[in-house]
């Protein structure tokens, strides 16, 4: 049998969803799976984020922040 690692299950209490259709495009964000705001962009993400009480240190660190549907880069509809 062999072994392999499990997949990386993100505890990051931040959560960007896909990127939504609008003008402009936005992604939803969340903490602690209830829904505190939109963002627009990485900076909105901090932004939003901090709102909530929850400070982001640094926006590749998993345990922080969770991206759903692309990357911190991901701003347009795919």
């Amino acid at each position: 049998m062999t072994e392999g690692f499990p997949p990386h299950v993100s505890a990051a209490r931040v959560t960007v969803l896909g990127v939504q259709p609008g003008d402009p495009p936005f992604r939803i964000v969340e903490v602690d799976g209830e829904f505190v705001g939109r963002a627009m962009s990485m900076t909105d993400v901090l932004e939003v984020a901090s709102e909530a009480g929850i400070p982001i240190h640094d926006l590749d660190d998993l345990d922080e922040v969770r991206w759903v549907g692309g990357n911190k880069y991901t701003w347009t509809p795919q």
